[in-house]
């Protein structure tokens, strides 16, 4: 795991709390930023997701070259 794909685990993680509570108190406004939160949160893991991967795959080519 890199560094986006954590800090948006613990985006998503933060912003479903804050919906939650949001929900539990009838607070509108903390559940439409915790659901916000958690939407950044999931692309940033995404983001996060396709950078390992392209990391990845520009490794096995320099292998695959060195071979």
């Amino acid at each position: 795991m890199n560094r986006d794909e954590i800090e948006g685990k613990e985006k998503n993680v933060s912003g479903r709390i804050k919906q939650a509570t949001g929900a539990l108190t009838g607070n509108q406004e903390l559940e439409e930023k915790g659901a916000d939160e958690r939407s950044e949160g999931e692309v940033q893991g995404e983001l996060g997701r396709a950078r390992r991967k392209v990391g990845e795959a520009l490794e096995d080519l320099g292998e695959d070259i060195k071979r």
